[in-house]
């Protein structure tokens, strides 16, 4: 009983968001090449991040609990269920928010809280209201989603450059084809929730175009941070030759006439050019 209510709060926090932001937080870190690595900076950044970051899906999950309950992959969740309150609920996010904010004020820099700040606001808030009332929703909500590299960046180096800007838009322009991707094969579901996704407001092909254009957009940003000298060229072709399979793909795939096929295709594809991203800065651009 205790393990399984322990699950249900862990559940609460999208722990999938948490690790994929926290990937790419110690990967902004690391990426600080002429700054002394602080392992113990590193580790509170991870933690803040998590506590912050679960904080916001905490609420998120309060405020979308009613458009949770049209959806068949999110019906089941505690706060649609009911196994935990929404009092129980504003506690947990409260504290998980509270702490984090703290780590991030005291332990890390005024800066870097800051940029917590405004991920926050723009997820529970901007977020929250955007996607149910415009198709630029998604985009509203890759600021919160970028946020973390930056936050792993300014962290380490205490403050905003122009690497901080490329990584912003690295991340940036990776979600949006992530997500569409999402919203694409899952175009189902959140036709019952009534939300005004891009592939339900202006269709399939619109999409893919959009798709297609924001995978160029994030080759380009990849190439721009190595332009800058803030990669090797090591990192270059690695990344850039996997970013450049995921845009082809893309454009050849792009024929086949079942989109939810193409669409599951370009999202697996977009975990993999993640992953492999953040592998290459520990491994070239870290310590």
């Amino acid at each position: 009983m205790v393990s399984s209510r322990v699950k249900e709060y862990y559940q609460l926090t999208k722990p999938g968001i948490i690790y994929g932001n926290i990937l790419t937080a110690a990967a902004g870190f690391c990426i600080a090449l002429k700054h002394p690595f602080d392992f113990k900076q590193l580790i509170f950044i991870l933690v803040s991040t998590s506590l912050v970051i679960g904080s916001a899906c905490v609420f998120n999950n309060i405020i979308d609990r009613n458009i949770d309950s049209r959806m068949k992959r999110t019906k089941k969740r505690a706060l649609v269920e009911g196994t935990i309150t929404l009092k129980n609920a504003l506690i947990f996010g409260s504290t998980l928010g509270f702490i984090g904010f703290i780590v991030l004020l005291f332990e890390i820099n005024i800066l870097t809280f800051i940029i917590g700040l405004i991920a926050f606001i723009d997820y529970v808030v901007l977020y929250g209201y955007a996607k149910r009332h415009s198709i630029y929703g998604t985009l509203v909500g890759t600021i919160a989603g970028s946020a973390s590299i930056v936050a792993g960046y300014t962290a380490a180096t205490n403050q905003f450059n122009l690497c901080a800007l490329l990584l912003f838009a690295i991340m940036t322009f990776w979600q949006m084809p992530h997500f569409y991707a999402i919203a694409i094969y899952r175009k189902r579901d959140y036709e019952m929730a009534n939300i005004p996704l891009m592939p339900i407001i202006k269709g399939i092909k619109r999409t893919k175009i959009e798709i297609i254009f924001y995978t160029l957009c994030f080759f380009a940003s990849i190439i721009s941070l190595w332009a800058y000298g803030y990669a090797d060229n090591f990192f270059l072709f690695f990344t850039g030759t996997i970013s450049l399979y995921w845009l082809l793909y893309g454009l050849l795939g792009n024929r086949n006439n079942d989109a939810a096929v193409w669409a599951k295709k370009m999202f697996r594809l977009s975990l993999l050019v993640l992953l492999l991203m953040c592998a290459m800065i520990f491994i070239r651009l870290g310590y």
